[in-house]
């Protein structure tokens, strides 16, 4: 029986996941979810990333056309670690997502959505556009991923002068068939005008779109792999605590706990942007223009993937027993990282710092037991924020710095959907 995937809001006939993942966003405007989510057994320890991914997915590829490459699309994907370590303080694991070609966990989603996305795609006489709004990470991540590729191309939305400098030169480095637009606006005017231009069916009729965002489906299914593999290596059920901004890593985390993987306590660890602390706080959720904050990565303050979280446990009262989630504002960011730099030579990228810090205020809570905080991004990429702060240069990673030597450019692009529109016919 083939497994089927449904939106989110409920307006969309089921469809298989090759379907799912080439659209990107349901025809109503919701998320795919899977109709039931599977249970599964526990993968066997091999020690490999890549067969830990396999038997996690096989469920949701089961009757897909896709079904028979997913050995092939997982080595390439998770081509590189995801190692979990110790840390000098007590009781703290990291989960280091950050060993791919740019730094930060979005290589793997994006890795895996180009090795579907490329054997779905048989017809290349009229390019698929991939669309794909960023806080700063992903943009690069989906950029390294289809770059070169035939038959598909790539448009990356970030908000101008909201990325880190090293940030915005990988967005623009790439050339050929990606193409940098640096947005008069915040990252949620992106992601509108990346939604409106796939909700818009006269534009998709001109230029064939889908989303590389973690709105779709085949980013997010496969950041459950490297929640779950840890999980198996902890030796007890994994307390996890996940920076997050638009909540596909942490929904992923959930997904991968969903189907029986040991992964126990989920916490989530919010910058400044209050949307979804104040949900988890007992409050009505209510979406709000993002705050610029040091953790740009996670400047959202209406995270899409809320729909795809609520949906999983029915309803708020549901949601809020399953999770919880901390603001950390840029003055307790930046001790975080001075004072770990200082004290036990530890460097952390602004991101992962709210993440120790939510783990730190749960010691001091009274909490003893053990935790792995997921380390969404190389600190090397925040050069400008880490280094003043711990008083030495970043190391940076070879693959990162040969990203950096290229040439890099971005057009302006105003919040206007029907500007992108045309920018889009045009191209």
């Amino acid at each position: 029986m083939s497994m089927r995937y449904v939106s989110t809001r409920g307006g969309a006939a089921p469809v298989g996941l090759s379907g799912a993942i080439a659209a990107g966003l349901a025809p109503d405007g919701g998320l795919y979810v899977p109709e039931t989510m599977p249970r599964i057994g526990l993968p066997p320890l091999d020690g490999y990333l890549s067969g830990t991914a396999q038997r996690m997915l096989e469920p949701f590829f089961e009757g897909d056309p896709l079904a028979d490459d997913l050995p092939a699309i997982c080595a390439e994907a998770f081509a590189f670690p995801a190692p979990r370590r110790e840390l000098r303080i007590e009781g703290a694991h990291l989960l280091e997502l950050f060993h791919g070609p740019t730094a930060a966990f979005k290589d793997f989603g994006a890795r895996f959505l180009a090795a579907c996305l490329t054997r779905l795609r048989r017809d290349t006489a009229r390019p698929l556009t991939i669309l794909v709004a960023t806080s700063g990470d992903t943009g690069a991540a989906v950029g390294a991923a289809f770059h070169g590729l035939p038959g598909v191309r790539v448009a990356i939305l970030y908000p101008d002068n909201r990325v880190s400098p090293r940030q915005a030169h990988q967005l623009g480095s790439f050339g050929g068939n990606v193409r940098a637009l640096r947005v008069e606006g915040s990252f949620d005017d992106c992601q509108r005008l990346v939604k409106e231009a796939l909700g818009d069916t006269a534009l998709q009729a001109d230029v064939p779109m889908s989303s590389a965002n973690s709105i779709s489906l085949g980013r997010l299914l496969p950041q459950m792999a490297y929640f779950g593999h840890a999980s198996l290596h902890a030796g007890e059920r994994m307390n996890t605590i996940v920076p997050t901004g638009n909540l596909g890593n942490a929904v992923a985390c959930l997904w991968a706990r969903e189907i029986g993987l040991p992964i126990g306590e989920v916490s989530f660890a919010c910058n400044a942007n209050e949307t979804l602390p104040e949900f988890f706080a007992g409050r009505p959720y209510r979406a709000r223009d993002a705050i610029p904050t040091i953790a740009n990565a996670m400047d959202v303050g209406a995270p899409s993937n809320f729909e795809r979280l609520r949906h999983l446990f029915g309803d708020d009262a549901a949601t809020r027993l399953n999770g919880h989630a901390e603001s950390v504002d840029d003055a307790a960011i930046r001790d975080t990282i001075h004072r770990h730099a200082a004290s036990d030579g530890e460097v952390f990228c602004p991101h992962t710092a709210t993440g120790i810090r939510v783990f730190e205020r749960k010691r001091l809570a009274g909490d003893r037991s053990g935790w792995t905080i997921a380390a969404t991004a190389h600190p090397a990429k925040f050069d400008t924020i880490v280094e003043p702060l711990i008083g030495r240069r970043v190391e940076v990673p070879a693959a990162l710095a040969a990203m950096l030597a290229r040439d890099a450019s971005a057009e302006p692009m105003a919040v206007d959907g029907r500007v992108f529109a045309d920018w889009l016919r045009g191209w």
